[in-house]
């Protein structure tokens, strides 16, 4: 057995691409548009780590998708918990719940889906702001 990828469906692919490639970092691996079936599937993965993908599956006809929070999250390792959440933040993503212990923080996509980034090897120093930022809504 072999893990292939994660599937979240959103509703606007260029708003989640703002999030998961240009703010999270995610690169794009394949993607696939099917008039037939009016969808559009755009597959992502961590540089370095292509074998771990997310698929965002995109529907042509408007749908509204609610329980985002009931999929549970992803989660990504990151080389520097704090310069990822500042690069989050340049791109107006809220920090839900910050690294205040230089370990875990959590944010969320355009679609409500949480996603938990993990300091790589261990935990940073705390340090401000993230140390005594507050949570922010729901994570």
């Amino acid at each position: 057995m072999k893990y292939l990828h994660t599937m979240v469906r959103v509703s606007d692919i260029e708003q989640s691409l703002g999030f998961y490639r240009d703010a999270l970092g995610l690169v794009e691996i394949k993607r696939h548009e099917s008039t037939k079936g009016r969808f559009t599937l755009v597959y992502l993965a961590a540089p370095g780590d292509e074998e771990a993908q997310v698929e965002l599956t995109y529907n042509w006809d408007p749908e509204v998708y609610a329980g985002g929070r009931n999929f549970g999250h992803l989660a990504y390792a990151v080389d520097d918990i704090y310069a990822t959440c500042q690069r989050l933040m340049d791109h107006g993503v809220t920090i839900n719940r910050p690294p205040r212990d230089g370990h875990m923080a959590f944010v969320r996509s355009p679609d409500n889906i949480s996603v938990e980034l993990l300091q790589k090897d261990g935990s940073l120093p705390p340090q401000e702001p993230w140390a005594s930022m507050p949570n922010t809504g729901v994570w």
